[in-house]
Protein backbone atom coordinates (compact mmCIF):
# COMPACT_ATOMS: atom_id res chain seq x y z
CA UNK A 1 0.00 0.00 0.00
CA UNK A 2 1.67 3.29 -1.13
CA UNK A 3 1.08 6.81 0.62
CA UNK A 4 1.03 10.22 -1.04
CA UNK A 5 3.71 11.91 -0.54
CA UNK A 6 3.61 14.75 2.15
CA UNK A 7 4.11 18.22 0.83
CA UNK A 8 4.83 20.45 3.90
CA UNK A 9 3.98 23.49 1.36
CA UNK A 10 0.64 22.75 1.18
CA UNK A 11 0.22 25.10 4.85
CA UNK A 12 2.17 27.60 3.34
CA UNK A 13 -0.22 28.56 -0.03
CA UNK A 14 -2.22 31.34 0.55
CA UNK A 15 -1.83 34.57 3.12
CA UNK A 16 -5.49 32.83 5.30
CA UNK A 17 -3.43 29.64 5.13
CA UNK A 18 -0.73 31.20 6.48
CA UNK A 19 -2.75 32.91 9.31
CA UNK A 20 -4.70 30.06 10.30
CA UNK A 21 -1.81 27.57 11.03
CA UNK A 22 0.65 30.61 12.35
CA UNK A 23 2.55 29.30 15.47
CA UNK A 24 3.52 33.10 16.83
CA UNK A 25 0.81 35.96 16.83
CA UNK A 26 2.39 39.27 18.01
CA UNK A 27 -0.41 41.33 19.41
CA UNK A 28 0.07 45.07 19.95
CA UNK A 29 -0.62 44.46 24.02
CA UNK A 30 2.82 42.84 24.27
CA UNK A 31 4.65 45.69 22.79
CA UNK A 32 6.42 48.33 24.81
CA UNK A 33 7.81 51.99 24.08
CA UNK A 34 10.56 52.93 25.81
CA UNK A 35 10.57 56.88 25.31
CA UNK A 36 13.12 59.53 27.02
CA UNK A 37 11.70 62.96 28.23
CA UNK A 38 14.95 65.86 28.53
CA UNK A 39 13.80 68.35 31.31
CA UNK A 40 13.89 71.76 30.15
CA UNK A 41 12.79 70.87 26.32
CA UNK A 42 10.05 72.83 24.48
CA UNK A 43 9.67 70.52 21.94
CA UNK A 44 11.38 67.35 20.82
CA UNK A 45 14.93 67.22 19.99
CA UNK A 46 15.68 64.41 17.64
CA UNK A 47 17.85 61.84 18.52
CA UNK A 48 20.79 61.09 15.61
CA UNK A 49 21.70 57.98 15.29
CA UNK A 50 18.01 57.04 16.32
CA UNK A 51 16.27 58.11 13.46
CA UNK A 52 12.93 58.56 14.45
CA UNK A 53 13.01 58.69 18.15
CA UNK A 54 13.32 61.54 19.82
CA UNK A 55 14.11 63.00 23.30
CA UNK A 56 10.67 64.57 24.40
CA UNK A 57 9.36 67.68 25.89
CA UNK A 58 6.94 66.50 28.60
CA UNK A 59 3.64 67.82 26.08
CA UNK A 60 5.05 65.79 22.92
CA UNK A 61 5.88 62.93 25.50
CA UNK A 62 1.81 62.98 26.79
CA UNK A 63 1.46 62.89 22.67
CA UNK A 64 3.36 59.83 22.06
CA UNK A 65 1.55 58.46 24.96
CA UNK A 66 -1.37 58.80 23.70
CA UNK A 67 -0.51 57.94 20.53
CA UNK A 68 0.49 54.75 21.55
CA UNK A 69 -2.66 54.07 23.58
CA UNK A 70 -4.52 54.69 20.19
CA UNK A 71 -2.47 52.12 18.92
CA UNK A 72 -2.90 49.35 21.35
CA UNK A 73 0.42 49.36 22.93
CA UNK A 74 0.33 47.65 26.01
CA UNK A 75 3.39 49.57 27.82
CA UNK A 76 5.13 53.29 27.98
CA UNK A 77 8.63 52.78 29.59
CA UNK A 78 10.02 56.22 30.54
CA UNK A 79 13.57 57.51 31.01
CA UNK A 80 14.74 60.80 32.49
CA UNK A 81 17.22 63.48 30.58
CA UNK A 82 17.71 65.53 33.34
CA UNK A 83 19.25 69.23 33.02
CA UNK A 84 21.93 68.81 35.86
CA UNK A 85 23.38 65.69 37.75
CA UNK A 86 25.97 65.11 40.76
CA UNK A 87 27.44 61.97 42.06
CA UNK A 88 24.71 60.40 43.69
CA UNK A 89 21.95 61.11 41.24
CA UNK A 90 19.89 63.13 43.60
CA UNK A 91 17.80 64.05 40.32
CA UNK A 92 15.96 60.58 40.20
CA UNK A 93 14.88 61.21 43.86
CA UNK A 94 13.47 64.74 43.47
CA UNK A 95 9.54 64.92 43.18
CA UNK A 96 10.18 67.74 41.07
CA UNK A 97 12.88 65.86 38.93
CA UNK A 98 11.96 65.14 35.00
CA UNK A 99 11.46 61.63 35.36
CA UNK A 100 8.74 61.65 38.33
CA UNK A 101 7.13 64.60 37.06
CA UNK A 102 6.56 62.86 33.58
CA UNK A 103 5.65 59.94 35.24
CA UNK A 104 3.00 62.11 37.10
CA UNK A 105 1.99 63.53 33.75
CA UNK A 106 1.43 60.31 32.62
CA UNK A 107 -0.51 58.60 35.04
CA UNK A 108 -3.53 61.37 35.04
CA UNK A 109 -3.15 61.33 31.39
CA UNK A 110 -2.93 57.74 30.24
CA UNK A 111 -2.67 55.78 33.32
CA UNK A 112 -6.07 53.61 32.90
CA UNK A 113 -5.42 53.07 29.61
CA UNK A 114 -2.04 51.78 29.01
CA UNK A 115 0.91 50.65 32.02
CA UNK A 116 3.26 53.64 32.95
CA UNK A 117 6.31 51.96 33.51
CA UNK A 118 9.51 53.83 34.95
CA UNK A 119 13.80 52.74 34.19
CA UNK A 120 14.70 52.31 37.90
CA UNK A 121 18.68 53.20 37.50
CA UNK A 122 20.42 56.11 38.52
CA UNK A 123 22.93 56.39 35.24
CA UNK A 124 20.88 59.46 33.68
CA UNK A 125 21.35 61.04 36.76
CA UNK A 126 24.81 60.64 37.76
CA UNK A 127 27.89 62.88 36.58
CA UNK A 128 29.90 59.90 36.21
CA UNK A 129 27.73 57.82 34.38
CA UNK A 130 27.56 55.00 36.18
CA UNK A 131 24.11 53.05 37.33
CA UNK A 132 25.29 54.01 40.79
CA UNK A 133 26.91 55.51 43.41
CA UNK A 134 30.93 55.35 43.93
CA UNK A 135 32.92 54.34 46.50
CA UNK A 136 36.47 56.28 47.46
CA UNK A 137 38.37 53.70 45.01
CA UNK A 138 35.96 54.63 42.16
CA UNK A 139 34.18 51.56 42.24
CA UNK A 140 30.61 50.99 41.89
CA UNK A 141 29.17 50.46 45.56
CA UNK A 142 26.74 47.85 45.73
CA UNK A 143 25.53 48.08 49.06
CA UNK A 144 25.42 52.02 49.38
CA UNK A 145 23.59 51.94 45.46
CA UNK A 146 20.74 50.14 46.97
CA UNK A 147 19.61 52.64 49.41
CA UNK A 148 19.46 55.11 46.21
CA UNK A 149 17.36 52.37 44.41
CA UNK A 150 14.89 51.98 47.56
CA UNK A 151 14.53 55.87 47.83
CA UNK A 152 14.22 56.18 43.70
CA UNK A 153 11.46 53.36 43.99
CA UNK A 154 9.16 54.85 45.87
CA UNK A 155 9.50 58.47 44.82
CA UNK A 156 8.65 56.83 41.17
CA UNK A 157 5.53 54.53 43.00
CA UNK A 158 4.44 57.72 44.47
CA UNK A 159 4.62 59.50 41.26
CA UNK A 160 2.05 57.07 39.81
CA UNK A 161 4.90 54.46 38.01
CA UNK A 162 2.72 50.92 37.84
CA UNK A 163 6.01 49.22 37.01
CA UNK A 164 9.33 49.48 38.33
CA UNK A 165 11.95 48.56 35.74
CA UNK A 166 15.14 47.95 37.91
CA UNK A 167 17.57 47.68 35.64
CA UNK A 168 21.26 48.70 37.31
CA UNK A 169 22.15 45.26 37.83
CA UNK A 170 23.06 45.80 41.67
CA UNK A 171 23.17 42.45 43.92
CA UNK A 172 20.03 41.87 45.80
CA UNK A 173 18.36 44.85 44.18
CA UNK A 174 15.26 43.30 43.43
CA UNK A 175 14.68 42.42 47.38
CA UNK A 176 16.19 45.55 48.84
CA UNK A 177 13.22 47.57 46.53
CA UNK A 178 10.36 45.13 46.71
CA UNK A 179 11.03 45.91 50.74
CA UNK A 180 10.80 49.69 50.57
CA UNK A 181 8.03 49.47 48.95
CA UNK A 182 6.13 47.44 50.71
CA UNK A 183 7.00 49.59 54.29
CA UNK A 184 6.15 52.93 51.91
CA UNK A 185 2.39 51.30 51.31
CA UNK A 186 3.17 50.79 47.67
CA UNK A 187 2.44 46.64 47.54
CA UNK A 188 0.69 46.78 44.54
CA UNK A 189 3.34 48.27 42.55
CA UNK A 190 4.89 46.01 40.12
CA UNK A 191 8.76 44.85 39.89
CA UNK A 192 10.45 44.15 36.83
CA UNK A 193 13.87 43.15 36.99
CA UNK A 194 16.67 43.66 34.53
CA UNK A 195 18.23 40.02 35.82
CA UNK A 196 20.13 38.92 32.05
CA UNK A 197 21.42 42.53 30.96
CA UNK A 198 24.43 41.93 29.71
CA UNK A 199 27.57 44.50 29.04
CA UNK A 200 26.63 45.18 25.14
CA UNK A 201 28.14 47.02 22.56
CA UNK A 202 23.92 47.57 21.08
CA UNK A 203 23.66 50.16 23.70
CA UNK A 204 25.55 53.11 21.87
CA UNK A 205 22.89 54.83 20.64
CA UNK A 206 21.15 54.99 23.83
CA UNK A 207 23.98 56.52 25.43
CA UNK A 208 23.25 59.94 23.06
CA UNK A 209 19.52 59.01 24.06
CA UNK A 210 19.56 59.62 27.52
CA UNK A 211 23.22 62.00 27.57
CA UNK A 212 25.20 59.58 29.22
CA UNK A 213 28.18 60.76 31.13
CA UNK A 214 30.05 57.64 31.54
CA UNK A 215 33.55 56.93 30.81
CA UNK A 216 34.65 53.28 30.83
CA UNK A 217 32.16 50.85 31.33
CA UNK A 218 29.97 48.35 33.28
CA UNK A 219 31.65 45.07 32.94
CA UNK A 220 31.76 44.57 36.65
CA UNK A 221 27.96 44.97 37.22
CA UNK A 222 26.60 43.82 33.77
CA UNK A 223 26.63 40.54 32.31
CA UNK A 224 29.67 38.91 30.27
CA UNK A 225 28.26 38.58 27.00
CA UNK A 226 29.73 34.97 26.69
CA UNK A 227 27.82 33.37 30.22
CA UNK A 228 24.45 31.47 30.01
CA UNK A 229 24.70 29.59 33.06
CA UNK A 230 25.27 32.87 35.62
CA UNK A 231 22.22 34.77 33.54
CA UNK A 232 19.85 31.62 34.83
CA UNK A 233 21.70 32.28 38.20
CA UNK A 234 20.48 35.81 38.01
CA UNK A 235 16.82 34.92 37.21
CA UNK A 236 16.74 32.62 39.73
CA UNK A 237 17.83 35.10 42.81
CA UNK A 238 15.24 37.67 41.49
CA UNK A 239 12.73 35.44 41.30
CA UNK A 240 13.29 34.42 44.91
CA UNK A 241 13.57 38.06 45.88
CA UNK A 242 10.26 39.07 44.83
CA UNK A 243 10.25 39.41 41.17
CA UNK A 244 6.94 40.19 39.32
CA UNK A 245 8.40 39.88 35.91
CA UNK A 246 11.95 39.47 34.55
CA UNK A 247 13.74 40.61 31.86
CA UNK A 248 16.72 39.82 29.04
CA UNK A 249 18.55 42.58 27.67
CA UNK A 250 19.63 42.68 24.50
CA UNK A 251 17.34 40.65 22.36
CA UNK A 252 18.67 39.24 18.93
CA UNK A 253 22.28 38.83 19.94
CA UNK A 254 20.52 36.66 22.75
CA UNK A 255 17.72 35.04 21.76
CA UNK A 256 19.39 31.61 23.45
CA UNK A 257 19.48 33.41 26.79
CA UNK A 258 15.99 34.30 26.51
CA UNK A 259 14.80 30.79 24.96
CA UNK A 260 16.32 29.57 28.40
CA UNK A 261 14.99 31.95 30.49
CA UNK A 262 11.59 31.08 29.21
CA UNK A 263 11.81 27.26 29.85
CA UNK A 264 12.37 28.08 33.54
CA UNK A 265 10.70 31.45 34.70
CA UNK A 266 7.71 30.90 36.42
CA UNK A 267 6.55 34.96 35.86
CA UNK A 268 6.33 36.68 32.77
CA UNK A 269 9.04 36.99 30.79
CA UNK A 270 10.38 40.61 28.68
CA UNK A 271 13.17 41.54 26.08
CA UNK A 272 14.43 44.55 24.72
CA UNK A 273 15.22 44.99 21.58
CA UNK A 274 17.94 48.17 22.29
CA UNK A 275 18.97 51.08 20.47
CA UNK A 276 21.36 49.40 18.69
CA UNK A 277 19.39 46.79 17.09
CA UNK A 278 16.97 49.62 16.11
CA UNK A 279 19.34 51.36 14.50
CA UNK A 280 20.91 48.31 12.42
CA UNK A 281 17.31 47.96 11.08
CA UNK A 282 16.84 51.64 10.39
CA UNK A 283 20.51 52.27 9.06
CA UNK A 284 20.04 49.55 6.45
CA UNK A 285 16.60 50.16 5.75
CA UNK A 286 17.69 53.84 4.83
CA UNK A 287 20.65 52.62 2.43
CA UNK A 288 17.76 50.28 0.13
CA UNK A 289 19.38 46.94 1.67
CA UNK A 290 16.10 45.72 3.84
CA UNK A 291 12.58 46.34 4.06
CA UNK A 292 12.09 48.30 6.80
CA UNK A 293 8.60 46.94 7.91
CA UNK A 294 9.76 43.64 7.02
CA UNK A 295 12.63 43.28 8.77
CA UNK A 296 10.83 45.44 11.78
CA UNK A 297 8.35 42.84 12.05
CA UNK A 298 10.63 39.82 11.81
CA UNK A 299 12.51 40.53 14.14
CA UNK A 300 9.63 41.13 17.07
CA UNK A 301 8.53 37.86 15.79
CA UNK A 302 11.74 35.99 16.20
CA UNK A 303 11.78 37.93 19.96
CA UNK A 304 8.66 36.67 20.94
CA UNK A 305 9.16 32.73 19.34
CA UNK A 306 12.08 32.94 21.86
CA UNK A 307 10.08 32.83 24.68
CA UNK A 308 9.41 36.84 25.18
CA UNK A 309 5.75 37.66 26.41
CA UNK A 310 6.53 41.09 26.62
CA UNK A 311 9.22 43.31 24.03
CA UNK A 312 10.22 46.68 24.66
CA UNK A 313 10.80 48.27 21.40
CA UNK A 314 11.29 51.50 19.79
CA UNK A 315 8.67 49.81 17.09
CA UNK A 316 5.95 49.50 19.26
CA UNK A 317 3.30 52.30 18.11
CA UNK A 318 4.38 51.66 14.54
CA UNK A 319 4.64 47.78 14.57
CA UNK A 320 0.85 48.13 16.24
CA UNK A 321 -0.16 49.17 13.35
CA UNK A 322 1.50 47.28 11.14
CA UNK A 323 -0.14 44.16 13.14
CA UNK A 324 -3.49 45.77 12.79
Amino acid sequence: MSFPTHRPRRLRQSPAVRRLVAQTRLHPAQLILPVFVKEGAQEPTPIASMPGVVQHSLASLEQAARGAVAAGVGGIMVFGVPAAKDAVGSGATDPDGILNVALRRLADAVGDEIVVMADLCLDEFTDHGHCGVLDARGAVDNDATLERYAQMGIAQAEAGASVLGLSGMMDGQVGHVRAALDQAGHPDTIVLAYAAKYASGFYGPFREAVASSLVGDRKTYQQDPANLTESLREVRLDIEEGADMVMVKPALPYLDVLSAVAAESTVPVSAYQVSGEYAMIEAAAANGWIERERVALEALTGIHRAGAQQILTYYATEAAAWLG
